[in-house]
């Protein structure tokens, strides 16, 4: 029998959606995401529509095929758009772009840009692309403030909105699901870097994360249906799913980034550096006139799972270029005891004692970040770190209580 050069691509990149059978024990310990499930049961929950698929490029099998090369050359899907969010579909774009409407070379699909679009326009283009299943499948990194959650909450929205089907696909919180930690955003804060009132680290994945959103701040849910992942528990790191890191952004090159990156994010908020322009972007944090008195500050803290190194660096672009700069290392030892939230509390409050430049973002970003004026105004107050925590335990166990009726794994 004949096959076609489209059945025989099928053939072999469905092989590379589903873990090889070599070894059992294995693939029992190791984690399936929702598209390897999704293909090994032949898709059949798409089955008699036309699909489109938010995506980027963490959107890929084990053995790093694109999720849209695979679907595309299987017969038994019928995808004819992809919807690009924050650094477009094929992740061409820096921080704060997209790549905009294009026919992606690849596969001839049309691509359409969600970034910064959402309503009656983001459902309007749901309409025009002709589909009646969105469905979506990016890596999250945990945090209230990375945009492709809001992605999927906008585009849960906007298909309600088409009277559209809406499935997510599960993938791995990378730096576990074991708690939620930090402050709850409070509405009148809302932007596209926390659009909902939940915690500044969420503990969730993106399906429970599109369960909550359903449920408790969609006016009108969505026809939602979510393919959870196997063998992947809430203690688990990144490292353990056994699954390839493709950096889910230009500025989050590793894990490692991503279990700082819920706390030195606020850095943003401030005249200081937070890394990007080098190859540490979050581990690393300075500005001009920053010595080693800030490390020997943040060391005495002693906070659990953390060291602190004094280091200098010149950032190839956004702030700093080009210039050498002081400041520290984040340095985690104990990933389980580490904190992040508290660790760049802690952070804001000893760079602010031990450098006179320390200056907030004059828009007061740092307040769409943390979710209120309540971290700024405190740390202004001379607050310490422990005190500034202190002042969110309320509402984040309100958060917690709420989320709790959404997980998914134990």
């Amino acid at each position: 029998m004949r096959l076609s050069r489209r059945a025989l691509l099928a053939a072999t990149t469905a092989a590379a959606a589903v873990p090889s059978a070599a070894s059992a024990s294995e693939r029992h310990r190791q984690s399936r995401t929702g598209f390897e499930r999704l293909a090994a049961d032949g898709y059949s929950i798409l089955e008699g529509q036309k699909v489109g698929i938010v995506t980027n490029p963490t959107g890929v099998t084990r053995d790093v095929h694109h999720i849209v090369d695979v679907m595309h050359t299987d017969e038994r899907v019928n995808l004819g758009a992809v919807f690009g969010p924050e650094h477009g579909f094929r992740g061409t774009a820096q921080a704060g772009g997209s790549e905009g409407r294009y026919d992606d070379p690849a596969t001839g699909l049309p691509v359409y840009d969600t970034y910064l679009k959402s309503g009656r326009p983001l459902a309007d283009i749901f309409t025009t692309s002709g589909v009646d299943t969105v469905v979506f499948d990016i890596q999250d990194v945990g945090a209230r403030f990375y945009t492709y959650i809001w992605t999927l909450y906008d585009c849960m929205e906007a298909a309600q909105l088409a009277g559209k089907r809406f499935v997510v696909l599960d993938r791995p919180n990378p730096v576990t699901g074991r708690a939620a930690q930090g402050p709850v955003l409070h509405k009148e804060f809302a932007t596209f870097v926390g659009r909902r009132p939940i915690s500044q680290a969420h503990g969730m994945t993106v399906a429970e994360l599109a369960r909550l959103f359903n449920e408790e701040f969609l006016t009108t849910p969505v026809a939602l249906e979510t393919v959870r992942m196997t063998g992947w528990r809430r203690s688990d790191f990144f490292d353990a799913s056994g699954l390839p890191w493709v950096p889910p952004s230009p500025n989050m090159p590793t894990p490692d980034t991503a279990l700082v990156y819920s706390g030195t994010c606020l850095f943003e908020g401030t005249n200081l550096s937070e890394g990007r322009g080098t190859t540490r972007p979050f581990e690393l944090l300075g500005a001009e006139g920053i010595d080693g008195r800030w490390a020997a500050t943040a060391n005495e803290l002693a906070l659990p799972g953390v060291h602190f190194r004094e280091a200098y660096f010149a950032p190839t672009f956004s702030k700093f270029q080009g210039k050498t700069i002081g400041g520290v290392q984040v340095h985690v030892h104990d990933r389980a005891a580490y904190d992040p939230v508290r660790t760049g509390i802690a952070l804001l409050v000893t760079a602010k004692r031990a450098w006179s430049g320390f200056a907030w973002r004059a828009d007061n970003w740092i307040d769409k970040l943390t979710g209120s004026t309540q971290v700024r105004t405190m740390i202004d107050a001379g607050a310490s770190a422990d005190e500034v925590v202190a002042g969110w335990q309320q509402e984040l166990a309100a958060f917690r209580r709420m989320r709790r009726e959404y997980l998914l794994y134990k």
